[in-house]
């Protein structure tokens, strides 16, 4: 379970945190990367005392946390901003 949370729930967290405090697509997507990427070594560090897994481990497995992230940005930018208006359609010129 523990993988689970810190893998994809902390993520999806994260992106929605990042959203809500920058109202940015660029400004929030660089936040969640970072955060969730140091969420995922502070988690493995904090959860394996033992010392089992190490920087090499958290950096490849990183990429997915901030893979949920990024996409928890994005869709909660695209349902929050939607298709304002339809866009027109530019007429073609007759030949």
């Amino acid at each position: 379970m523990q993988p689970l949370a810190v893998l994809i729930v902390l993520p999806v967290v994260i992106g929605i945190a990042a959203e809500v405090l920058f109202r940015d697509v660029s400004r929030a997507s660089l936040a969640a990367a970072v955060a969730s990427a140091a969420s995922v070594y502070a988690c493995l560090a904090t959860l394996d005392p033992g010392g089992q897994w190490n920087g090499l481990a958290t950096f490849l497995v990183s990429p997915l946390a901030i893979a949920f992230s990024l996409a928890t940005v994005l869709a909660c930018f695209s349902w929050r901003e939607g298709r304002r208006r339809p866009r027109k359609r530019h007429a073609q010129p007759a030949h």
